[in-house]
């Protein structure tokens, strides 16, 4: 399933931005316009266009200032100035810092095309680079990580800069699923402590009254069953990372034992009376809302200031829904080899359903629903059937679910319920009538006769 990239346009002059349009719609381009700086600002943020076609000269704010603002939303988006004014200067200087390509008015529709193209190339050799390394990275142990969508490539550029920083607290925000701990992994791994220990515990996952000698420690005696010393995270971690995730859950006494940890970087193991000095890195995480934690006096403000000092936020799977299939193809491929299957693809209208599902269990929903269909029913391509039946009936609306299904007050022709019902499966089958057959609990020759009866053979 082929995505035509978006173009938006912000002109005042409609008659020059309609032309300019048309051409670039014909030549396989979505085409967005905006005839006043705050339209495109507003236009850019709700839907996120590929590539930006910029006057400079615009009716209520400075060109300048609005490519500012674009920058300050995204750093990564080709910009493309198209403007009368002559500014050399300011647009060498605007080059330098990455603007996609200056062109003076006025600019045919081939140069303005050229233009488009050659921006577009330039941010998909980029994406293949970093499609590169991340198979380098597969290679050689480190986590990979799919992320063709520019939500996601944003967030593994801030992973470049802290990984490679001196920031000893990253706080990473999201819902669960979304892959806090391979972020979490990857930050290590890029960084100058990827040769020392990445220890990782779920906080929720610990019994609180347990979770304080699992991250300091404890020396033998401290409580009953304590028959020997024993090192906690932090110290076994020295020099290395601490991941804690899901700490949104840590009580109240355990959040102030951890703030003097990151705060003195020393603590005592439980029942001991030597302060043990260590060199951590401690990555943060959790899919709470730890501002609305802190108003319900669950979570300590100071904690949260401390830890939050460099936030990433990984967003949902269903607002990055470029990666969707890439990360599909990978978990395939993944599984496919793991299984000893030879699973050469997924068929188009089993894109489709993945591509219109919300995932309301993000990448790990995924994951498990490639995983069971490898398992239990691929042999050679992926299909309709073969995905999880929540995620038929969402992409289709459980139109014709037995608990949605709503009879009109005017009744329905039940004729037209099954003649859309047979072409509804023959589309998810892709044509195939034995597979098609089956989505209906129809033996091959009841289809068939179905099929006859409404003239679809």
């Amino acid at each position: 399933m082929e995505r035509r990239a978006k173009i938006l346009i912000v002109d005042e002059d409609p008659q020059w931005s309609g032309e300019l349009g048309d051409g670039l719609a014909r030549a396989g381009y979505q085409i967005l316009l905006a005839d006043t700086g705050q339209a495109g600002l507003d236009r850019f943020e709700e839907l996120q266009p590929d590539l930006l076609l910029l006057d400079l000269q615009l009716p209520d704010l400075d060109g300048w200032e609005v490519f500012e603002q674009i920058r300050g939303i995204d750093g990564e988006v080709p910009i493309i100035v198209v403007t009368g004014r002559d500014l050399p200067e300011r647009a060498a200087c605007a080059l330098r810092s990455g603007l996609g390509d200056y062109l003076r008015k006025p600019a045919s529709g081939d140069e303005v095309l050229l233009a488009v193209k050659r921006a577009l190339a330039t941010e998909e050799l980029k994406r293949e680079v970093a499609q590169l390394r991340s198979q380098k990275v597969a290679r050689t142990g480190k986590p990979v990580i799919v992320a063709r969508s520019r939500e996601m490539r944003q967030v593994l550029a801030m992973v470049d800069k802290v990984a490679g920083s001196d920031a000893s607290t990253i706080f990473i925000q999201g819902e669960s699923g979304t892959g806090k701990e391979l972020i979490a992994r990857a930050i290590h791994c890029q960084s100058a402590r990827r040769d020392q220990p990445f220890m990782a515990i779920n906080c929720a996952a610990v019994p609180q009254t347990l979770l304080e000698s699992e991250l300091l420690g404890h020396e033998r005696g401290a409580f009953t069953d304590a028959k020997a010393l024993k090192k906690g995270l932090f110290e076994l971690a020295d020099g290395g990372t601490v991941f804690l995730d899901e700490i949104g859950d840590m009580d109240p006494a355990m959040q102030a034992k951890l703030l003097r940890v990151l705060e003195e970087r020393s603590f005592r193991r439980v029942g001991g009376t030597r302060d043990i000095t260590v060199d951590v890195r401690i990555i943060s995480a959790t899919n709470r809302n730890l501002q609305q934690a802190m108003e319900e006096k669950t979570f300590r403000p100071d904690l949260y200031y401390r830890i939050g000092v460099i936030p990433i936020i990984l967003p949902p799977l269903r607002e990055r829904r470029d990666d969707i299939l890439p990360l599909a193809e990978h978990f395939v491929a993944q599984f496919s080899t793991e299984f000893g299957k030879q699973v050469r693809g997924i068929s188009k209208m089993a894109q489709k359903i993945l591509l219109e599902y919300a995932w309301p269990g993000n990448i790990r929903e995924l994951k498990n629903a490639v995983e069971r269909a490898i398992i239990l029913e691929c042999e050679d391509m992926l299909l309709v059937e073969h995905l999880p039946r929540e995620l038929i009936g969402q992409s289709v609306g459980g139109n014709f679910g037995p608990l949605n299904f709503q009879l009109p007050p005017d009744g329905i022709d039940i004729e037209e319920v099954e003649r859309e019902l047979i072409r509804q499966a023959l589309e998810m089958a892709e044509g195939n009538q034995s597979r098609a057959a089956r989505l209906l609990r129809l033996g091959v020759d009841a289809f068939r006769y179905r099929m006859k009866k409404f003239g679809f053979m």
